[in-house]
């Protein structure tokens, strides 16, 4: 097994472990909706969601299009998909498990109406990620990217002693698709994050997607932090600020080929 094999590995097992809670929490937000006001889907589209999750997006706009096909690597991601779908009486999504950088022909992906990649491009790939949504896509593409920091909660990574590696936010994904030849249009989604928990355990579980691979010594400081700041609030433990950003959506029509 090669390093990016690996990586990818890890990768997978941790959004298996975590996919309930993290598909519970992605749609009980205000942002499925915002994005689909901002998609404005049509009855006749087929739609390819890649790196669907649980399907926060897949799921509520399944019945205002023709046919979904849901795409992601961790099999327990697509289970969810799936069981909403049954308890939803959903029939018309596919679910599919594939990587951004397997072979979409191989993986029988083929080609739709409008591509979306909600809150999930990486900025190391994203260039190769983008030409194969474009080349999927008939109509339309729609991406999802953060915007400064996004969710991340800096004091709590601080605390633990991660080192604060910045990713590129919306800007970069803007200028990468403007060299490609593709001038996005762009609009915002405001939301907030999670800021009441039950329990100090609850509140520490709703941290964890930000440690992958988190060490004894890492979780022992999270802790630390949250014992130190939680704040029992109306019946709920707090922390006493708020985590307020943007996503960009990011789109455009396929009027024309990349670099024409």
């Amino acid at each position: 097994m090669n390093e990016k094999t690996s990586v990818s590995s890890d990768r997978r097992d941790f959004w298996d472990g975590r996919a309930r809670e993290f598909s519970e929490h992605a749609a009980s937000t205000g942002y499925p909706r915002a994005f689909l006001r901002i998609l404005k889907p049509r009855k006749s589209w087929t739609v390819l969601d890649m790196a669907c999750g649980g399907g926060t997006i897949a799921i509520p706009l399944a019945n205002r299009v023709k046919f979904i096909t849901a795409v992601d690597f961790s099999m327990r991601m697509l289970e969810i998909v799936e069981q909403r779908c049954l308890a939803g009486k959903i029939t018309n999504v596919k679910t599919l498990q594939g990587r951004w950088e397997d072979d979409w022909d191989d993986l029988g992906i083929g080609v739709h109406d409008v591509a979306i990649a909600s809150r999930s491009l990486l900025s190391e790939t994203a260039m190769d990620s983008i030409a194969k949504l474009n080349r999927a896509a008939t109509k339309a593409v729609y991406i999802s990217v953060a915007v400064g920091s996004g969710p991340f909660d800096w004091r709590l990574l601080e605390a633990a002693d991660r080192e604060r590696n910045t990713r590129p936010d919306y800007i970069f994904y803007y200028n990468l698709l403007y060299e490609m030849g593709i001038p996005a249009n762009v609009s915002f989604i405001p939301e907030s994050y999670r800021n009441s928990w039950e329990s100090h355990e609850e509140a520490f579980e709703d941290q964890l997607w930000m440690f992958q691979g988190m060490t004894g010594e890492e979780e022992e400081k999270v802790r630390a932090y949250l014992r130190e700041h939680l704040v029992w609030v109306k019946g709920h433990w707090q922390l006493p600020y708020s985590r307020n950003y943007y996503w960009a959506v990011l789109y455009w029509t396929k009027d024309r080929e990349i670099g024409s």
